[in-house]
């Protein structure tokens, strides 16, 4: 697959795709009935005139590809959420966000009452773009602590540590949307030093499978959505093998592990739905313990 020469991020531009996604989770609340994943301050992170301009026009991303990105989209933060909304049931008081994008979690915090510390991750480029944002749209985030860092290369633990986590305490870590754009081994690395985490530590993780194992039609998707993210200076850098990634957690000391594909997905997140809204089988979602 050709690839653009770097990575816009890397060249200190914000994410293009964080900016898509954030569209697809606000356009959600707009069009789809019922609602999987409820982010009433999706569109006001946006900003006002890109808020109207939804709000006037919400089919305008309601393309088939974007149909796919959104179910995607909402599924994955259901999942996350509700796992996180669990390990703060058992004790959980840290929530790491890596590559946390235009994600409104911090300004919706439901768990901070009980005391519930958001961590965002995500390169210093996005990361100034999200606060940009936040602080435009007025949104609150007084138990977010961002914390700027490149995952090719960053030793993730140590970095959050310097930025105030308890290693010592268990911690909950979102990682969506991101895997696709890292290499297998900054994936493999990161993997690692979360599995390293305090006991009842948990994460919650999408990553791409080999188009192989996709059907025609499928493939043929994948690939259009594939070149156009590379133009656009944001290519994927990776995909991995259900089992063998199983069987990889498992070694790096990772519990209870629970892949999800495309069928569990949508038994989970879109059952019986009257609009159609599901997801495919590119991307996989795994649940695991520490």
């Amino acid at each position: 697959m050709w690839q653009a020469p770097d990575n816009l991020i890397h060249r200190g531009q914000p994410s293009r795709t964080a900016w898509r996604v954030a569209e697809q989770r606000a356009v959600h609340a707009l069009l789809d009935d019922p609602v999987v994943h409820h982010d009433p301050v999706a569109l006001t992170m946006l900003g006002a005139d890109e808020a109207q301009r939804l709000r006037a026009n919400p089919f305008s991303c309601n393309d088939p590809m974007s149909r796919g990105l959104r179910a995607a989209v909402v599924a994955r933060s259901r999942i996350a959420e509700d796992e996180l909304a669990r390990r703060v049931s058992m004790g959980v008081r840290q929530y790491v966000v890596l590559g946390a994008g235009l994600d409104t979690f911090a300004a919706r915090n439901v768990h901070a009452a009980a005391g519930l510390k958001v961590f965002e991750v995500d390169h210093p480029s996005t990361q100034r773009w999200k606060r940009e944002a936040l602080a435009t749209a007025g949104l609150a985030t007084p138990e977010v602590v961002f914390v700027p860092a490149d995952l090719e290369r960053a030793d993730l633990m140590a970095t959050l540590a310097a930025a105030g986590l308890q290693l010592h305490e268990p911690v909950f870590v979102a990682w969506l949307g991101v895997t696709y754009y890292l290499s297998a081994a900054a994936v493999r690395s990161t993997l690692h030093a979360i599995a390293q985490s305090r006991a009842g530590s948990g994460i919650v993780f999408d990553y791409r499978v080999p188009p192989m194992q996709l059907n025609l039609i499928e493939r043929t998707v994948i690939h259009a959505v594939a070149m156009q993210l590379a133009a656009q200076g944001e290519p994927w850098r990776s995909d991995f093998e259900p089992d063998s990634l199983v069987r990889e957690l498992q070694t790096m000391g990772f519990t209870d592990v629970v892949d999800l594909d495309g069928p569990a997905i949508n038994q989970r997140c879109f059952d019986r739905r009257r609009d159609g809204l599901h997801a495919g089988n590119a991307m996989h979602i795994i649940c695991a313990s520490v």
